[in-house]
């Protein structure tokens, strides 16, 4: 799959595509419903799927100081979007200019003068252009004068809820790990480079990885949690050829210690080795226990041997 920063990035000589649209962040289940309609359209038509997303995300540009908790960082959605069959990803920069463009410039410079766009599949309550004035009937009647076709794909629900990011962001928050997997297809992963810590872990043996995710990183309410801890190159990219590891987690300030500072912990099970300065992924599975503070360390201790054998059970 091709990652392109910016429509001018787009090759000399390019043809038609079938786009889809959107920022797409968690790419949760319902976006993968519009993804997959973009491919059957593509297919049928015999062209590439572009999706086109925006970086940042829109509201900071919008309404600064609103930048929303992050599902997933930019690589991350790449690499999502190519499981799921993309052909490329597009990252326009979302900028105050771009944000003024009306339904119909908008249009033209990110469908039309570049990429071509034969095929438009967007979900039904898409809104485009300056003060989100487009919707998809808007571009229906512009597809009409530009030679496209546009659909709005239904959102998904999952019983009676519509899932969104929106939706799912506050499963995080609150610490809801089984709903959030439910409407994303997999668990809430966060990513990150893993730093020196205040090292209490490996004193009180259980040595932890300490992640530093990007800013505004959507992370869990505080608690402890079993999961998986998933190595990343360079690039930000998944590494296929090492195993995931189960790893009790732990976010929060460590409030036994009196801590101040919040941050994600990871004791990965049955693994002895130097993880500073790499890149991991820590997925959520469960939700073992909320954070607490203990009247004695040998009681924290006790807690955590604890957590470790519960996660071990869980994650069999």
């Amino acid at each position: 799959m091709q990652r392109w920063r910016g429509l001018e990035a787009v090759p000399t000589g390019w043809g038609h595509c079938v786009a889809t649209i959107g920022v797409f962040d968690g790419v949760h289940r319902g976006h993968q419903q519009i993804i997959e309609r973009a491919n059957a359209v593509a297919a049928e038509r015999g062209l590439p799927t572009v999706m086109i997303t925006f970086t940042p995300h829109p509201s900071e540009v919008v309404r600064p100081g609103s930048h929303p908790p992050l599902l997933t960082t930019n690589t991350r959605k790449a690499e999502l979007a190519e499981q799921l069959g993309v052909d490329v990803v597009v990252f326009v920069p979302f900028t105050p200019e771009f944000s003024h463009l009306s339904p119909e410039e908008f249009v033209h410079e990110a469908l039309v003068a570049d990429l071509h766009a034969s095929a438009v599949v967007v979900g039904e309550n898409f809104r485009f252009g300056h003060r989100a004035a487009g919707d998809v009937g808007t571009l229906s009647e512009l597809g009409l004068r530009f030679g496209f076709d546009a659909e709005g794909v239904p959102l998904f629900a999952d019983g009676h809820r519509p899932i969104s990011s929106t939706y799912i962001r506050s499963c995080v928050d609150a610490g809801d790990l089984h709903a959030a997997t439910e409407a994303l297809g997999r668990p809430h992963r966060l990513d990150g480079v893993v730093v020196r810590g205040d090292q209490r872990g490996r004193d009180l043996g259980f040595p932890t990885a300490n992640v530093r995710a990007e800013s505004f990183a959507a992370v869990p309410a505080d608690g402890v949690y079993a999961g998986r801890v998933v190595s990343i190159d360079e690039w930000g990219n998944t590494r296929a050829d090492l195993p995931a590891r189960t790893a009790a987690i732990s976010v929060g300030t460590n409030p036994t210690f009196d801590g101040r500072h919040r941050s994600v912990e990871a004791f990965i099970l049955d693994f002895d080795g130097d993880l500073y300065g790499q890149n991991i992924g820590v997925e959520f599975v469960h939700r073992l226990r909320g954070m607490v503070k203990f009247d004695a360390i040998s009681d924290l201790v006790v807690q955590m041997a604890a957590d470790v054998d519960e996660t071990r059970r869980l994650m069999a």
